[in-house]
């Protein structure tokens, strides 16, 4: 599995999970703040996208995990 590919199943599920713990409707609703991080997450994908940086791909790279391109 490549970095890209740990990188994109890591957001999802951060950006999946902070939106159950954030909406009021939600059988797990704790806090409206869990919305922030799921835009703290968009902001960094956002910014990833024009970058070309990740702090995620940085440190999967020290573990050994090859970084591909989609």
């Amino acid at each position: 599995m490549t970095a890209n590919r740990i990188v994109h199943i890591v957001a999802g599920t951060f950006i999946l999970l902070s939106l159950s713990l954030g909406v009021e409707v939600s059988p797990l609703f704790v806090s409206k703040y869990f919305l922030l991080f799921t835009a703290f997450v968009g902001g960094n994908l956002l910014q990833s996208g024009f970058s070309n940086f990740c702090p995620l791909t940085s440190i999967l790279g020290k573990f050994g995990i090859k970084n591909t391109t989609c």
